[in-house]
C-alpha cells in the first residue's frame, strides 16, 4: 500500500486529530491514500464516523500499542 502522505497526531486529543486529516485531505487527489498515527483511544470511533459523513473510505485501521493508525482514502 502506498502511502502519499501522512499526520503525526501523537498527543492530540478529539477532534484535532480529524481536523488535521481533514486539511491534509484537502491537498490531495483522488484515491490517494492519507495515514494518521494517534494516540487518542476515541480516534478509532471518531475516523470511523469522519469516513461516513465525509465519502472518504476507511481503508485500514489498526491498534499497535498505544497508537492507533487509520488510514483514508481520498474520494
Amino acid at each position: 500500500m502506498e502511502i502519499h502522505k501522512e499526520v503525526d497526531t501523537r498527543g492530540l486529543n478529539c477532534p484535532l486529530p480529524i481536523l488535521k486529516a481533514k486539511k491534509a485531505l484537502t491537498d490531495m487527489v483522488s484515491g490517494q491514500l492519507l495515514r494518521v498515527i494517534a494516540t487518542d483511544a476515541g480516534s478509532v470511533r471518531d475516523f470511523q464516523a469522519f469516513a461516513k459523513q465525509t465519502g472518504n473510505e476507511l481503508v485500514e485501521q489498526e491498534t499497535l500499542g498505544d497508537e492507533f493508525i487509520h488510514v483514508l482514502r481520498r474520494r
